[in-house]
């Protein structure tokens, strides 16, 4: 299959170099532009959204609590920020110290072939723990956020144990 589409490519190709004109290459067989995405990848590229997210939340509150001419300077005498505005920070840096985690697991993951159903729940209970601690997180309440911190990582150890 792959032979013929690629034989089908070069053949196009030609056709258009020699003037004919191509106007689209939807009629290949095959997938169009690349293969589909896992589950455990598709949550990989929606945890670094996430991550995104956060990133901005923890910004708005910033230049809430200090002003947008405080923080758009070089920040070195800034102090740390206070109330949800520093939750949103402290819980911007806990989702990338643990994507980073998460990455490493679901590319080692597709790498070696090995997902699962298994890797699949992993990643599922890893992402949406994370979507429930930013927002327990900002608001406060420091034991349910444990509990769900603990539930991302649970998350990890599925996927990890799969790899070994």
């Amino acid at each position: 299959m792959a032979y013929k589409r690629a034989c089908l490519i070069s053949r196009l190709r030609r056709m258009a170099h020699a003037g004919a004109a191509v106007e689209s290459y939807s009629n290949l067989p095959g997938p169009k532009w690349g293969m589909p995405m896992s589950l455990e990848l598709t949550l990989l590229v929606w945890s670094v959204a996430l991550a995104f997210v956060q990133m901005l939340v923890a910004l708005s509150g910033a230049i809430l609590e200090f002003g947008l001419p405080d923080f758009a300077g070089n920040r070195a005498s800034l102090p740390q920020a206070t109330g949800w505005a520093g939750r949103a920070q402290r819980a911007h840096h806990n989702m990338v110290e643990n994507l980073v985690l998460f990455a490493v697991l679901i590319l080692v993951t597709e790498i070696t072939n090995k997902n699962n159903a298994m890797t699949g729940l992993g990643a599922q209970l890893f992402f949406w723990a994370r979507v429930i601690y930013a927002v327990i997180y900002v608001i406060g309440l420091p034991w349910l956020r444990t509990g769900v911190w603990v539930i991302s990582v649970v998350g990890l150890i599925v996927i990890f144990v799969q790899l070994v």
